[in-house]
Order: structure tokens, then sequence, then C-alpha cells
């Protein structure tokens, strides 16, 4: 087995658990091997510190996938671990059956990703030393979870990086194109084929049922109160309106919700199943919206929700001209910062549609805010809603402050696996 040595003076990253090494923390590397191949990691003094693969090619140079100088990597070592990735779900998820069930570094197979569709699972292979031993996965992925089928979604550009082409294919069985899953008891139709990254994005899961408190309660600012009437010779408390006219509508206290950036429709899932009187739930995709639309058919909320396919920095400013507002604003947006070069123009877009949206929220609502870019750090985040309040003439609350669900756990001195931020806050007029 091939040697790694590590610099003297390098950062001890690794003895802190990060489980990539990078071409710089390297002294030398003593004896031959293959792109992919298991090597030994050891400090500047021969010291061992761990084993795992090599990839030349890439800039992170070796991964690891054991700290024992003992444990093989053969089949038994995935089997094992993956046996342990599903039992970790069964124990903290409430529905194992959809969720992310490998997490690469976190469940220490680092370049692994694995979301499970019920009956079907897609995983990632993102990396030169998985890719090599795709066939244990495969293999240890069909014992453990005994599926219908695995689908490969390799058609990310990260593999390019690791000398990898990109690609999709049924690795095993049979993979519908389209499968129904159940998340917080809420149906969606999950595109295995096209949809974004693996078909769906589990890690908000915990967040999305968050805004559960803030559906209802809602009636007094609408101006809807509870009197006694007179309904057909007896006496009732119902809800009537400023001119004393019944509500019939069941909703009647929910919130008016607004949700940017929709996707596949769960936030707007979540809001209506709690309560939410009528939601406007925007993308700038067509197909998006017609996914959302679908979703929100299968659980019969339709009647609730408004579509609007439009950019949503543009769609705000034009609500905030119009004078319109919400209960709840909720702002999901995709990364804007891909790289930390990008997080300057990333930040402008933040403070953007965080300023527009609070102005859009009625002064005692709320403002549910996301963003799932690691290179946009908490406190830079935190700083720029901060920057978009004063802008705004808003007092924030912080009411809920999140990360990625427990699906997604996050490895003590690894950094990257931080990368999902969410907040609600309470947003008050300053006067």
């Amino acid at each position: 087995m091939a040697r790694v040595i590590l610099h003297k003076h390098r950062k001890k990253r690794l003895e802190a658990g990060h489980p990539w090494i990078f071409q710089s923390e390297v002294k030398e590397i003593q004896g031959e091997f293959e792109p992919g191949d298991i090597v030994e990691v050891t400090n500047h003094q021969g010291h061992f510190l761990a084993k795992g693969y090599i990839n030349p090619a890439s800039q992170i140079i070796v991964r690891v996938l054991t700290y024992n100088p003992d444990e093989a990597i053969d089949y038994a070592f995935f089997l094992r671990r993956i046996r342990e990735a599903a039992a970790f779900r069964t124990r903290f998820v409430d529905n194992p059956r959809a969720c992310r069930v490998v997490y690469g570094e976190a469940d220490f197979l680092p370049g692994l990703i694995v979301d499970r569709y019920e009956d079907v699972l897609v995983a990632q292979i993102l990396s030169l030393g998985m890719d090599v031993r795709r066939d244990w996965i495969r293999d240890a992925l069909v014992e453990v979870f005994q599926p219908q089928g695995i689908y490969l979604r390799n058609d990310v550009p990260v593999r390019e990086l690791e000398g990898l082409e990109q690609g999709k294919e049924v690795l095993y069985g049979e993979c519908p194109r389209e499968v129904t899953i159940e998340e917080n008891g809420l149906k969606y139709i999950v595109d295995i084929v096209e949809g974004q990254k693996t078909g769906f994005f589990y890690d908000q899961r915990e967040n999305r049922a968050a805004i559960a408190p803030l559906m209802k309660g809602w009636g007094e600012k609408h101006g809807i109160t509870l009197k006694a009437v007179d309904v057909d010779g007896e006496q009732k408390i119902v809800p009537v309106d400023q001119r004393g006219k019944v509500i019939k509508n069941p909703f009647w206290d929910g919130a008016e919700v607004l949700e940017c950036f929709t996707h596949t429709g769960s936030f707007t899932l979540n809001a209506c199943k709690h309560g939410a009187k009528k939601v406007t739930a925007l993308d700038i995709s067509e197909h998006a919206i017609e996914t959302a639309k679908r979703n929100i058919t299968l659980n019969g909320f339709l009647h609730r929700v408004e579509f609007v396919v439009a950019n949503a920095f543009d769609y705000l400013r034009e609500c905030v001209d119009a004078g319109r507002l919400w209960d709840v604003v909720i702002l999901d947006p995709p990364a804007f910062a891909k790289s930390r070069a990008a997080v300057k123009s990333a930040c402008r877009g933040y403070k953007d549609i965080n300023l527009n949206g609070m102005k859009l929220v009625r002064s005692g609502g709320y403002l549910v805010t996301a963003s799932c870019s690691y290179h946009m750090s908490p406190e830079l985040f935190l700083e720029t809603i901060q920057d978009a309040a004063m802008d705004a003439r808003k007092i924030l609350r912080l009411i809920e402050w999140r990360g990625a669900g427990k699906d997604h756990p996050q490895i003590s001195g690894a950094d990257e696996s931080h990368y999902l931020k969410f907040a609600i806050f309470e947003v008050r007029d300053r006067r």
C-alpha cells in the first residue's frame, strides 16, 4: 500500500475530523499506486492517521474512509457502512423510506450520495475512488435496502474535477421515471430522471414542518371576528367580517402566504396542510410550477393556491410598488454563491430578495428565509438580512434558526457540511 506523508506545518484538519486531504498538505508519496487505490496517510513523523482512496488528478488528493489501520476496504466495509447509515435513518427520520440514506462524508463514505424514494434508490457517485467500487456499492445497497431499482444521477460537473464523465443510467433493476413519496404526511411526485439533483430536496424536511405555527391566528388581522349570531333560530359562535357577514370559508383564520422559488411546492403544501387560507406559489420555471401544481392537486389543496411563473426578484419589487401584503413570505432560493468568488454578488442577491420580501410582510407577520450556499457563512447570511431590515425600516425577531434535516448529519471539523441556513423572523415596522 502506498503511503501519503503530510507536511509538518499543515493545519491539523484531519485530526479534527475533516475527511479531505488537499494536494497542498502532502509532503511526499511513497510507493506505487493507481488512481482510486487505497493509500495509508501518516504525519511527517510516519505515525498512522488514516486510510482512504487517492486521486492525483483532484485537488482533494485523498478522501478518508477509515481511521483504523486494521480495517480492510472491501465489500464487507461498504456493507457495514451502508447498514450503519440505514440504521441511523431508522432511528432519527419519521419516514426512512423517503430520505437521504447515505450522505457522503457525514456517513463516512465520501463521494457517495444515495436518496431513497420508497422502493427506488437514486445514487450519485462523485469521486473516482467510489466510481471504481461501484459494483460493491450496488451490491451493498441491494443487500441492505432490497430496492426495486437503483438509478445513477451522475450528471454533475463535480465528477469532471475527478476526471470522470457525467451521465445517467440504471445501475440495478427497474426504475420508473416517477415515484410517489410521503414526507410530513404529504405526498409528492418525484421525477428521478429529470428532477433537480436526485429528484427532490430532502434537506428541508424539518424546516418545512417548522412553519406550522405560522399558519393560523390571522382572522382578526383580516378583519374577521367571532360573534354570536342567530342561525336557524339557534345562537352560534361564527366568524363574521366587518360588515357582519358570516364567513363560510373553513380556513378563515389561516394565513395569506407567498412562497418564492416554490420548485416542487413543498413549503406551499406544508402551509396548506397547517391551515393557510391562500398561498401564492411562484417560480421562474414553468416545469417547476407544473410539478408543484401536480403535487398540490395530489394533496387536494388546489383551490387554495395561486400559481405565478415569474422572476422572483422582479415579482417582489412589483408587489412592493403595488402595496401588496402577505402574512407570511417564504424565500427558499437556489444557491446564489457556488464559489468563494461569487459571495459578494450573492450577498446583493440575498439582500435584494429579503429586503423586498420583508416589505411585503404585514407588521407582525413572518419572513421565512433560507440559503443553501456553503460559501455564505451563517454570520454573513444573518448580517445580510439585518442590513436588509435596516433599509426596509423593519425590526426582526428571530423565532427559529435551523440547518439541514436529521438525514443530513454534520461531522465535526468539516464546515462544508454546514451549508444550509434556515430562519424564521417576526417582522415589525420600525416607526
